[in-house]
């Protein structure tokens, strides 16, 4: 009998996760399933493109897994029973339950609101393409000289304001922060940061927690009211609530315990990836939610179990950081070099080149769900390099 591997989530873990298991295990000895409730893969590092006006690719996962046997449910998971090892699952057919031998949980997170008055009413997400979408419609009916506030400070924070601001120069954009502006940067980093920021004529209130938020406005715990005839809201992820009602192991956050082979350290018959799973990195600090932790989180699970089902030595890789990407709109990026636990190094790339790299990062991601054994075409990478080269020069020359 064919070992049935279920996958739940087709974000970037999940995506690589089932592709990469395709491609380590023969069709004849498993089956795998991946279960999404759309059809096409959502480059979620991008939704702020898309929330600004951008157009971006459209990649249905029919074309994505063509050839590899990875069988695409469209369905929404209702429940995850681990005892009884099947998942719920809501499709055009109505409800069903599929058994499966080993399950990859990469359901991910959604916006976190945080409790705070008047967000769930009045703000705007980036954690979803749908609600990406909406943000993009209120935009585009805002006209000249209307407000947008963009609350958090975090990359998403810094990359929506930007983009909007670069995007939208008629509008009024602030954004708030809890902390200073770029604090976890090098001070090179922030000292580009600010620079772009003031370009673009983005208003920064720093040092301020939020208390509410009304349809018009953001009043932060001091008084301080922030026009806002739109509110977007940025400041962290929540992970996805069915992770609490499985009755695996869950940390204090809420995400899925699980041991260096992102397997559950209480059913061995489970793996988490993503941002649904608390896995520990360099120096036992737990991983961050990103693009750049689930990846790699979502190798290792998929090489863990091909090693187990082939009863060979299951492969350990320590992983680890070496740098956080940031676009500032279309133009000008920042590439903050960190260490192995995510502490930033004072070098850094910025301007055209930061830009370019951060793109190919972001095209090398979304290659790798499709590919996900191998990197970049060679002729990509070529072309990538001399990209990089000729902003690098056309920077120095500025």
């Amino acid at each position: 009998m064919q070992h049935r591997i279920v996958v739940l989530g087709a974000g970037y873990t999940g995506a690589v996760a089932a592709g990469r298991l395709a491609r380590r295990l023969h069709r004849a000895d498993v089956s795998i399933t991946l279960v999404n409730p759309e059809p096409d893969f959502v480059e979620r590092v991008r939704l702020h493109q898309l929330a600004a006006g951008q157009e971006l690719r459209h990649r249905p996962f029919a074309e994505m897994f063509a050839g590899t046997g990875v069988e695409l449910k469209l369905a929404q998971v209702a429940a995850v029973d681990v005892d009884r090892k099947a998942v719920t699952v809501d499709g055009p057919a109505g409800r069903e339950e599929l058994a499966y031998d080993s399950l990859v949980y990469a359901l991910g997170s959604g916006w976190n609101h945080g409790g705070v008055p008047g967000v769930a009413t009045h703000a705007h997400e980036l954690a979803s393409r749908p609600g990406a979408l909406r943000l993009r419609e209120r935009l585009a009916a805002l006209g000249a000289g209307r407000t947008v506030a963009v609350v958090g400070g975090g990359l998403t924070g810094v990359e929506a304001a930007t983009e909007i601001a670069e995007t939208r120069p008629d509008l009024d954009v602030a954004l708030v922060t809890r902390a200073a502006l770029g604090d976890w940067l090098s001070e090179k980093g922030r000292g580009h940061l600010r620079k772009v920021v003031r370009r673009l004529g983005v208003t920064v209130h720093e040092h301020q927690a939020v208390a509410a938020v009304a349809a018009d406005r953001v009043t932060t715990a001091d008084g301080t009211v922030v026009p806002a005839d739109v509110t977007v809201w940025t400041t962290g992820f929540a992970v996805h609530p069915i992770a609490e009602a499985t009755g695996l192991e869950l940390a204090p956050d809420g995400r899925i315990v699980v041991d260096a082979t992102m397997r559950s350290v209480s059913h061995p018959d489970v793996y988490a990836v993503g941002d649904a799973a608390m896995a520990l990195g360099p120096g036992g600090k737990p991983l961050r939610m990103s693009c750049a932790s689930g990846v790699p989180m979502a190798w290792q699970a998929a090489d863990a179990l091909a090693a187990r089902l082939a009863g060979v030595e299951v492969p350990k890789v320590s992983i680890r950081y070496f740098q956080q990407c940031v676009s500032l709109g279309r133009k000008e990026g920042l590439i903050q070099f960190v260490t192995a636990d995510d502490q930033a190094k004072e070098k850094a790339l910025t301007g055209r080149t930061a830009a370019l790299y951060k793109e190919l990062i972001c095209k090398g991601a979304t290659w790798g769900v499709a590919n996900p054994t191998g990197g970049l075409p060679s002729r990509r990478r070529r072309v990538a390099r001399q990209e990089l080269r000729d902003a690098a020069r056309a920077e120095a020359l500025a």
